[in-house]
């Protein structure tokens, strides 16, 4: 309940507001048709707390200690929180929040998505239509388009931190102009960092690929870019750390089916090891929390060993909070809570069981079907608003409980300005949004990104002065939005289609001696919602493309676009197909990203964040096996390039050619390192079991890495020389491998990567300092990570298998 003293002032605010205007609280919620805070009046305000939209309201804002900005923010949100009644405070559990309009707060919008670029998917950002006049939707101003990027899949294949920061960067700065002319919210739903743990899952174009340590550091990233505003990087208090727009990293935990063989994210409960829950599955989200500082977090549709993730308290409240620390808010995946009751019929729960639950669990905001309507047009309600007042009544969930949840929304918008402003940010508008240097961001984005996977006898690149006409064939050659785009996107700037960008080099015609084909894969065959049923081409492109290698004159080049792998040996193998580039889906620039690189504007440098594997791999094992090391009693293979190396690889994680060649070296030959291990650190290692037969076991296997203090690092330099005559970014990969001696431990896995520009016949110097527990460190059965005493490697390897340097590192326990 509201304090006495606030709702006697309550009450008086309303007097006020009926002598003066009559504004029902319906009709404000109703007037409210963005995120951003507009009167009744119609008036658009920048903030909440501005003296002129309270007295629109007929209030005197200097009553609301909430918006004193001289207080702390938790003060504040103490003061709002104490101003509601239980009815207000239940209306803002879902992600269409009502608001408390009668003492000044205005609703709000949650749902906005930003995965490569400000998405039109929500229901708080409003493009104008194409057609419309200025002001259609909201605001000051049309907004027809933003910057759309290449799809996640494509970014993690640049392995470039730099442009994973500057790419959030630029949508945050594209998001807050939104916000500013009255088309968009604060709070994006993005980055997607699930793992690619099965080559079928249909939003692998989302994620960045099958590496945990490689999407922990594109959250960091990408969160740090949408995030983080100079000056106020870190502070004393995170809670009070100022943010330019709120970035949440989804969907937590072991999400990866949506919708194979009747196994579908609604009715899935994943069943999970804890040795792959820590090595795989948490390991980006608490990159993401812990180092990045991510402002939220979203919990997934599926159950983990039985229970609902979004009602799962050891996730939520013992993990998130309790040992990663997290400054912000939980949300569920839109309508998880009523999955738990119309899907999973989890326990027999009812709608306020269920709310209840989440809630107690952790959970703070529920993403519901407010989007949509009923049969006689009414909005359809999120759980927690539709039962909340039932389950509170029947003392399943106390005020207190909502209080709580209420706290971290609060505590998120007060640090995003949304009661005050930010105002470095205030003046951004629709000048702000497809400059000339977002267009150029994406456009260098999308190159990055692509990967040279076959060059037979340098078919590429074409050289325009020879080549002066190509044929292009392909039904991805005049490829329609949706297919350079992907998923959750928003209309592009610009948008040039793979022709497009060939003709801006060269003369198509039918008759040229060089054919281009572009082929792939769509959103009909993987998407949200739909896994593969194989991993193959289309039956009639392969065909096609037979035919159009066989009749050509000259090689063929293929360009795939796709999210998720595909098994094209047959064009891998095939002397008439010369050249193989994978593009994704590119973006709204992909057209010329890609004739870049066919051209030789670009020296391609992607390299493949996830394994590609040959159909047959996927006939040995079910996609609900969530198991990532080999099960030989079923004859499981393996999961990804840590536990699966075999016959059935088309093209390795990793994988990626160059116009040139780059070759590798180090002076390194060898490093010790001794570790100190406190009384009570030392544990047990899982040895193969002729080690453990002939006792060669050290007395301490391996240190605990949790509570040591890990100072302890391995320095090195590799060189890259560069062996041709053209310039080019190139990728260094640094993998660790275990003692050889460890039974079932990683084959090797990613601990540092760099991407760096060699000049045609010179060289670069390229450092690294890896952190032993960071690096060595492994998971071990009991879940423990550790690092291992014994002998590790470091192992560099160039994208074409060319050139590697490795040397062993002696990790000693000291005792």
């Amino acid at each position: 309940m509201a304090s006495p003293s606030h709702l006697l002032a309550a009450l008086a605010a309303t007097l006020l507001l009926c002598t003066t205007t009559t504004i029902p609280v319906a009709a404000a919620a109703a007037a409210a048709t963005t995120t951003v805070n507009v009167t009744s009046f119609g008036k658009s305000y920048g903030k909440v707390c501005d003296s002129g939209r309270f007295a629109e309201l007929g209030l005197d804002m200097s009553s609301f200690p909430y918006c004193n900005a001289s207080l702390p923010y938790a003060d504040r949100v103490r003061d709002l929180i104490g101003w509601m009644t239980v009815e207000e405070k239940v209306s803002n559990l879902g992600d269409v929040a009502r608001g408390a309009p009668r003492v000044g707060l205005p609703p709000y919008k949650w749902w906005s998505e930003a995965l490569h670029g400000i998405s039109s998917t929500g229901p708080a950002t409003l493009f104008d239509d194409l057609r419309s006049r200025a002001g259609n939707h909201s605001g000051r101003a049309t907004v027809n388009n933003g910057t759309v990027f290449a799809n996640v899949i494509n970014t993690a294949a640049s392995f470039n931190e730099t442009l994973w920061k500057s790419i959030g960067q630029v949508v945050s700065t594209e998001a807050r102009a939104m916000y500013n002319l009255g088309k968009g919210g604060l709070t994006y739903w993005s980055p997607n960092i699930n793992i690619v743990r099965d080559p079928r899952w249909g939003r692998a174009l989302e994620t960045p690929g099958e590496d945990p340590f490689v999407a922990g550091r594109y959250a960091v990233n990408f969160v740090r870019g949408m995030q983080d505003i100079p000056g106020h990087v870190t502070a004393a208090d995170p809670n009070s750390r100022p943010i330019k727009t709120s970035a949440c990293c989804k969907h937590y935990a072991a999400y990866d089916v949506d919708d194979w063989h009747n196994h579908t994210r609604f009715t899935y409960d994943a069943r999970v090891t804890a040795r792959d829950m820590a090595e795989t599955f948490l390991r980006p989200f608490e990159m993401c929390v812990r180092d990045g500082d991510a402002s939220a977090v979203m919990c997934s549709y599926n159950r983990v060993n039985g229970v609902p993730a979004c009602a799962d308290a050891r996730l939520l409240t013992g993990t998130l909070r309790g040992e990663w620390g997290l400054h912000g808010y939980v949300v569920s995946d839109c309508d998880a809570v009523r999955v738990m009751v119309d899907n999973a019929t989890w326990l027999g729960f009812s709608g306020a069981d269920a709310g209840a639950a989440a809630v107690r669990a952790g959970l703070d905001l529920d993403c519901g079907e407010n989007w949509k309507v009923d049969e006689n047009g009414e909005p359809l309600a999120d759980f927690l608003t539709a039962y909340g007042m039932a389950a509170v009544a029947e003392g399943k969930m106390s005020e207190a409980d909502v209080d709580g949840a209420l706290r971290n929304q609060y505590m998120t918008l007060m640090r995003l300005g949304y009661f005050d402003n930010i105002p470095e940010f205030a003046g951004l508008n629709e000048t702000d949004i497809c400059t000339e240097e977002h267009r150029g961001l994406a456009l260098d984005g999308a190159r990055q990104g692509i990967v040279l996977l076959k060059n037979h006898g340098g078919r590429l690149p074409l050289d325009p002065k020879k080549t002066l006409a190509v044929a292009v064939h392909g039904l991805h050659a005049r490829a329609p939005e949706k297919v350079m785009d992907g998923d959750y996107t928003g209309p592009p700037c610009r948008y040039v289609t793979p022709r497009q960008g060939i003709s801006n080099h060269v003369k198509i015609s039918h008759r040229a001696k060089t054919a281009i084909y572009f082929g792939g894969i769509n959103l009909h065959i993987e998407r949200e919602g739909n896994d593969r049923e194989d991993i193959l081409l289309p039956r009639n492109q392969t065909e096609e493309i037979l035919r159009f290698a066989k009749a050509s004159p000259n090689p063929i080049i293929l360009v795939i676009l796709s999210g998720g792998g595909i098994d094209i040996s047959f064009a891998q193998n095939h002397p008439k197909i010369g050249a193989i580039l994978w593009a994704g889906y590119p973006g709204g620039e992909g057209g010329n990203a890609i004739a870049d690189v066919i051209f030789g504007r670009y020296n391609p440098g992607g390299r493949l964040p996830l394994t590609w594997y040959k159909n047959k791999y996927i006939k040995q094992i079910p996609m609900t096996s969530m198991e990532f090391r080999p099960v030989p009693e079923h004859g499981y293979p393996g999961r990804t390039y840590k536990f699966y190396d075999g016959p059935d690889v088309l093209y390795p994680f990793g994988y990626g050619l160059s116009y040139t060649k780059f070759l590798y070296n180090t002076t390194t030959t060898g490093a010790a390192v001794t570790v100190p291990v406190p009384g009570g650190h030392c544990k047990g290692l899982s040895y193969k079991p002729s080690v453990a037969a002939a006792g060669a076991a050290p007395a301490c296997q391996a240190v605990n890495v949790d509570g040591h203090a890990c100072a302890e690092t391995v320095s090195f330099n590799v060189t890259v020389s560069n062996a041709g005559g053209r310039a080019g970014a190139h990728v260094v990969l640094v993998y660790t491998a275990p003692p050889p001696e460890v039974d079932q431990a990683p084959i090797k896995q990613v601990a540092a990567f760099r991407r760096v520009f060699v000049p045609a016949k010179g060289a670069a110097t390229v450092p690294f300092a890896l952190n032993v527990c960071r690096a060595f460190g492994i998971v071990e059965r009991t879940a423990y990570t550790v690092v291992p005493s014994g002998v590790s490697r470091v192992i560099v390897e160039n994208g074409d298998a060319s050139s590697s340097v490795s040397f062993p590192v002696k990790i000693e326990l000291s005792v």
